[in-house]
């Protein structure tokens, strides 16, 4: 690049440039509902925050921290509380890596959700929002977080986005704009909750040690909605047997669902799920164990096992070698009818142009809440909130891959011994679990086992609670499933706090 007289112009050199400002831009409205027969006046936020890192002593750079990334926001704040303090203030987000918040913004918690049936299916477009009288606002106020590169999020000019794309550097960015809110907002005294969704949860294990040993903030509560806090209960990898019987109840609701198990199975949904754990947890797992030197009677006796629990069939087990993965049963449950079965919700079903492929082309449950979630998060925020950015909404975003786990290399990501010593550390840190017995992203058996496995001290063991619903991943989008978890999270913070 030249001047128009030729003299060489390094204006494009990084440090030439001029600097380019990140500024915070925040928009309140003032709005109301009613939830549980009250009405409730709130203050509706939405805006960034920016974070920055100090700068080291003898640094070249001198004028003051570094600012590093945006953070979007959307929180919720009851009018009218005499003491705010006193008032518990819960901070939510979901997971991916790579997710924004909108799941549980406008699906579960928020004042405002999507509108779908009582099942759980949309109605044809346009789509709309309607009030959510389930909302949690009116026992907690609500922030809702989008890590970097994900919702409005983004790092700043000049600063590489890479660098939060990883386990470590996620808790650390989204710890700090927890510590920052509080501080702005002068929460540091009030009752303080997380809930995350699904790889939210590995985020909100991994902050419940982090905002201790960092800020040293202890919490009251974490609440985890669909749980993964250990990734080999989940990876189907040679040599790893334990998410083939981890899944297994989860393939059992699945098939009970679909009427694909025999009647006496069929007739009653819990004695199925018992029997199916049963067995996994005896014959099955001790099958596996023995690989190759399972007598030819005993693995027999495993196929028809399996295949009365699994609705599959018996040639396929076999041929499976007694290990069916989760992509290999989202297609073969109902082949014969062309259909696929969905992963983070197996109630919902789809159609692949190949009915004898290997594989689902698509999650059918993603599909079908994916354009009604991001059209109304797009309209709610300029239509209801006022807030104008012309940035595209990642609502799920790529840009985060490849996803670092570097902390965790050459083993699972294990976050449950970040949480273990949270608890030990903060024996009043309470922590909820919500699962969906039709969710074949985080199976209900693989976080029992999880927690089974924590190790806490048995005069911990009260901390932890769980609740289940006859729905998937987002047990929420199925109308039962949100009012039984409105009314779990809602005891739960009322225990939990002083």
């Amino acid at each position: 690049m030249t001047d128009t007289d030729g003299k060489k112009n390094n204006g494009d050199k990084k440090e030439d440039q001029p600097k380019r400002e990140f500024k915070e831009d925040v928009v309140d409205t003032q709005h109301s509902m009613t939830i549980g027969g009250a009405e409730i006046s709130y203050t509706a936020t939405a805006g960034n925050l920016v974070l920055k890192e100090e700068v080291e002593e003898g640094d070249e750079k001198k004028d003051g921290p570094k600012p590093v990334a945006s953070i979007f926001y959307t929180a919720y704040t009851k009018n009218d509380v005499e003491d705010p303090i006193t008032r518990p203030v819960t901070f939510a987000f979901n997971g991916g890596p790579g997710s924004s918040s909108v799941w549980l913004h406008l699906g579960a918690l928020g004042p405002r959700r999507v509108y779908m049936d009582e099942i759980g299916n949309p109605p044809p477009p346009p789509f709309q929002l309607v009030d959510n009288p389930y909302s949690l606002l009116d026992v907690t106020d609500l922030v809702f977080i989008d890590p970097v590169s994900t919702g409005y999020s983004r790092a700043v000019p000049g600063e590489k986005p890479s660098q939060f794309h990883n386990i470590t550097k996620d808790i650390e960015s989204v710890g700090e704009f927890i510590r920052l809110f509080l501080t702005r907002a002068r929460r540091w005294a009030s009752p303080k909750f997380l809930i995350g969704e699904s790889y939210g949860t590995t985020r909100g294990a991994g902050l419940a040690g982090h905002l201790q040993e960092r800020h040293g903030l202890d919490l009251n509560g974490i609440m985890l909605v669909s749980s993964v806090l250990d990734f080999k209960t989940l990876s189907f990898h040679p040599g790893n047997d334990i998410p083939y019987i981890l899944y297994l109840p989860t393939f059992t609701a699945t098939a009970w669902y679909h009427k694909r198990l025999p009647d006496d199975l069929q007739s009653d949904l819990g004695a199925a799920l018992a029997e199916s754990k049963k067995f996994a947890q005896n014959e099955y797992s001790v099958a596996l164990l023995k690989g190759n030197t399972l007598g030819a009677d005993e693995r027999a006796a495993i196929v028809r096992r399996m295949a009365r629990l699994t609705g599959l069939d018996p040639t396929f087990i076999e041929r499976s070698d007694l290990r069916v993965s989760d992509s290999r049963f989202f297609k073969e449950l109902l082949r014969e009818e062309g259909k696929t079965v969905g992963r983070l919700d197996s109630r919902f079903t789809g159609l692949d142009r190949d009915s004898a492929g290997e594989g689902a082309e698509h999650d059918p449950s993603l599909s079908m809440i994916m354009g009604p979630y991001t059209a109304m998060l797009n309209d709610y925020m300029r239509r209801e909130l006022n807030f104008e950015n012309d940035l595209p909404y990642e609502i799920l975003s790529s840009r985060v891959y490849p996803w670092s786990y570097d902390k965790y290399e050459n083993q699972y990501v294990y976050v449950a011994e970040t949480l273990r010593e949270a608890i030990n550390r903060n024996p009043h840190l309470k922590v909820f679990v919500a699962n969906g017995y039709y969710d074949l992203a985080t199976p209900y058996f693989a976080t029992e086992y999880t927690f089974s496995h924590l190790g806490l001290d048995p005069s911990l063991d009260a901390n932890i609670s769980m609740g289940y619903y006859e729905a998937g991943h987002m047990m929420y989008i199925h109308l039962d499933s949100l009012i039984k978890l409105k009314a779990d999270l809602a005891n739960f913070i009322q225990d939990a706090r002083p």
